[in-house]
């Protein structure tokens, strides 16, 4: 990234004005890379992960090039859940609140919001800037209260999760129904093979920048394993919860159920705890994100729909019930902690078959540290080797501090650990024999 500030995009005043309100002096990389495409017409593919500054990335030139003089809409951005949609729109207020006058209008459309009244809004003027759910904006142009046919501009926000949680076809239509020569700016932590069919259908010459992150997760995130053995999982994730004491923390679950099941534990213990999943109802899932906005709720127990792009501040820790099937899921989860150069938890109790994957995630970087629970404590179990990856003594985090505890650990413990290493070491050696014939 070169050493210049955004006044060198050529953006108006107050756009200018507006970021450096939020103290933002110098652009990220992919601000940097795709700013001066987007204003000069281009079809982009930003390619990064969560917290690259993205969203200013195509927001910026978005705002910079509405006409507010022309009372239609000018720009859709789609986003796959309402939590993201509703925070980009946020972010979007923030720039239009620095105008002299409040000249350019947007508008979220989202489910969960009374239908009818935002038909009646949308017949009588139309929005310069649409952000929402690519199933409520496609239902609002079938239902012709949304006119988009000569909309310049779309954005698809997470086009990776857009397919898996099967809302391309929704884009699909929304494209579709837009301008001839729209322009389209996808942005997305992977391009899965799948999604080429639809790029290649509406994208021409595409700039695509992909920002490689410098680490693999933020290097102030502390990484643990605790392996659950012969334990009751609900019961250890209970524990570990209770040794933390954070300031707010995600228990990350990869179902609904499990989500519940530990929720509805957590509960009965007298925790303070909401939860976030696909299972519930609009209204709800609003009320929660407002409770872990306004600091009423110390534990978030979540499926994967919070790991990615919503931005929750305040995050000290991560406890992963379960490692993702996905394995970008995990620096999407622990991502959500040690943001803006702050320290982070991430504790992982995990079961002998996702040892695999632990492997995986070591080899991606992640630097683990093997950790018990006694006596109320987390413990560092010293001289335990995982896949090579030998962990360092740090020392737990506890209500967003570090304590020094240097413990021993029962020899039975060390005993059973030395020989499920030593099962992995002959396993390694047969591999290797293999390749080597």
């Amino acid at each position: 990234m070169t050493n210049s500030n955004f006044a060198r995009f050529d953006l108006q005043a107050f756009l200018i004005n507006a970021v450096t309100a939020q103290g933002f002096t110098l652009p990220t990389e992919i601000q940097e890379r795709l700013i001066p495409a987007i204003r000069s017409g281009k079809d982009v593919i930003g390619q990064s992960q969560t917290g690259s500054g993205k969203t200013l990335a195509f927001l910026l030139p978005i705002v910079d090039v509405i006409d507010y003089e022309r009372e239609e809409v000018q720009a859709v951005i789609t986003a796959p859940t309402r939590e993201l949609a509703t925070q980009i729109f946020n972010e979007l207020k923030k720039l239009l609140d620095h105008q002299e006058e409040q000249t350019i209008q947007a508008k979220l459309l989202v489910g969960g919001t009374d239908r009818s009244r935002m038909i009646d809004k949308l017949e009588k003027t139309q929005p310069h800037i649409v952000i929402g759910t690519p199933g409520r904006i496609s239902d609002l142009i079938a239902d012709q209260a949304l006119t988009v046919q000569e909309t310049p501009i779309l954005v698809v926000d997470e086009a990776d999760q857009m397919l898996d949680m099967g809302f391309l076809e929704d884009v699909d239509k929304v494209a579709s129904r837009m301008a001839v020569d729209l322009q389209m700016l996808v942005f997305s932590a992977t391009i899965p093979e799948k999604l080429q069919p639809f790029l290649r259908k509406y994208m021409n010459n595409p700039r695509h920048v992909h920002v490689k992150p410098e680490h693999a997760a933020a290097p102030k995130i502390e990484h643990r394993l605790i392996a659950l053995r012969h334990r009751n999982k609900i019961g250890v994730t209970i524990e570990v919860a209770k040794i933390v004491n954070p300031y707010l923390a995600i228990i990350f679950t990869n179902t609904k159920e499990q989500a519940d099941e530990v929720a509805d534990a957590m509960l009965s213990q007298g925790l303070n705890v909401g939860r976030l999943h696909g299972g519930l109802q609009p209204r709800e899932r609003k009320q929660v994100m407002k409770q872990v906005n306004d600091v009423k709720i110390q534990y978030l127990v979540a499926t994967d729909l919070a790991a990615r792009g919503i931005d929750i501040k305040g995050i000290t820790h991560i406890i992963n019930y379960n490692i993702p099937k996905d394995l970008d899921f995990y620096i999407h989860r622990v991502g959500r902690t040690a943001r803006a150069g702050n320290e982070g938890l991430a504790v992982t109790i995990y079961e002998p078959h996702e040892q695999e994957a632990i492997e995986k995630l070591i080899k991606r970087g992640i630097s683990f540290t093997f950790t018990d629970i006694k006596n109320d404590e987390l413990i560092t179990l010293d001289k335990q080797k995982f896949g090579g990856n030998k962990p360092k003594a740090k020392s737990p985090v506890t209500s967003g501090k570090a304590i020094a505890r240097p413990k021993k650990v029962k020899p039975g413990y060390k005993k059973k650990a030395r020989y499920l290493q030593e099962k992995q070491d002959k396993r390694e050696r047969r591999i290797n024999r293999r390749k080597n014939k």
